[in-house]
């Protein structure tokens, strides 16, 4: 069954998630992984977005925390003080699923400007709640596309702090969770490396070669000693997420997307 680059990094994001885990999901991406985890090996995951839903259980994607797909779903909605003061400042919630523009070696996002701070070529949504979720989060994954624009040598402003300049960077902050301990992209999958905390490639996804991980990469980027592969979407995975996106497709323009079925 065919598949495309971004429905393998949806779902060897979306495969990285436990029935257990609590999670603070952002828009996009993130919450697509999210989603697909709940609607198939995940079903009793904890999804809480920045708006203070808990417990969501959407049957589209969200256009945004606000979207009332969340909170008609939930099982609670708290306050937004609540939310980061007890649940998230309080080591309530183990991961944090996070997106943004730019993501450099140490696992910096950026999502706030591209240029010089003062005098942007573009200006961007910001982070919301991303650095407060990148800081307190049990630990964070991280799932963009790959390439030169967006996994730079150094972002152009720190919104979400990952391991800073690397080593005990994040330690000597007194930060004291775990960080990006993923990255999921259309390409591959990376991990920091230990002592060094350098993202390193680990595994390619079906049909990527190194050298295409290294074309679209801003920096020298390595790979661990031992590379896996990253194992292709069964037909169950993508009937799931195609399922999930035509009916959001429906439900936001009224237009259903044509998808494959197995039947």
């Amino acid at each position: 069954m065919e598949y495309s680059a971004l429905e393998m990094m949806a779902i060897a994001a979306a495969r990285v998630l436990k029935n257990e885990d609590v999670c603070f999901v952002g828009i996009g991406a993130p919450s697509e992984a999210c989603n697909l985890a709940r609607l198939t090996h995940a079903p009793d995951i904890t999804l809480i977005y920045e708006s203070g839903t808990i417990g969501t259980r959407p049957a589209v994607l969200p256009l945004s925390i606000g979207d009332p797909e969340l909170s008609e779903t939930a099982l609670t909605t708290v306050s937004v003080p609540e939310m980061f003061q007890y649940w998230l400042q309080g080591g309530r919630i183990s991961v944090g699923f996070l997106g943004g523009a730019q993501l450099d070696r140490f696992g910096n996002i950026n999502s706030s400007v591209i240029g010089d701070y003062q005098r942007p070529k573009v200006r961007l949504p910001g982070g919301g709640g991303a650095p407060e979720i990148a800081s307190q989060c049990g630990q964070t994954y991280i799932v963009m596309r790959q390439n030169r624009r967006t996994f730079v040598e150094q972002v152009d402003f720190i919104t979400s702090f990952g391991y800073g300049r690397g080593g005990d960077h994040r330690q000597q902050l007194g930060i004291t969770t775990l960080g990006p301990t993923l990255v999921v992209t259309d390409l591959c999958l990376l991990r920091p490396e230990p002592g060094t905390h350098e993202l390193i490639v680990t595994s390619l996804h079906q049909r990527v070669t190194r050298e295409e991980v290294v074309r679209n990469t801003g920096w020298p980027i390595r790979f661990a000693p031992v590379v896996e592969q990253t194992q292709p979407p069964t037909i169950d995975e993508l009937t799931i997420l195609r399922e999930l996106h035509a009916r959001t497709e429906q439900a936001h323009t009224g237009k259903a997307l044509p998808h494959v079925r197995t039947d």
